[in-house]
């Protein structure tokens, strides 16, 4: 299915999981051991959303140091952030 994006709106409306019933979802406690289960579970939903790419462009620009964003962990966006060049 092809979605339109309304430039008009913020990406954020378009976000999957602005539908979550649990948004503590997206921010574990932690990132490894049991938590893992639930890491795996928001990125599904994160695997399914239409603004991914904005969101985690976001988590990058912003820095953002917790949660699930645009289907990465804090440290993979860390990784990431070393891999591009200022």
């Amino acid at each position: 299915m092809q979605y339109q994006i309304n430039e008009d709106e913020h990406w954020t409306t378009y976000a999957a999981c602005s539908g979550v019933d649990d948004p503590e979802l997206f921010y574990p406690i932690n990132y490894t051991g049991p938590a893992v289960f639930l890491v795996t579970e928001a990125k599904m939903v994160c695997g399914r959303c239409i603004v991914r790419d904005e969101c985690l462009a976001w988590a990058l620009r912003a820095g953002e140091p917790e949660g699930i964003w645009g289907g990465t962990t804090p440290e993979e966006r860390r990784h990431l952030r070393r891999r591009v060049p200022a």
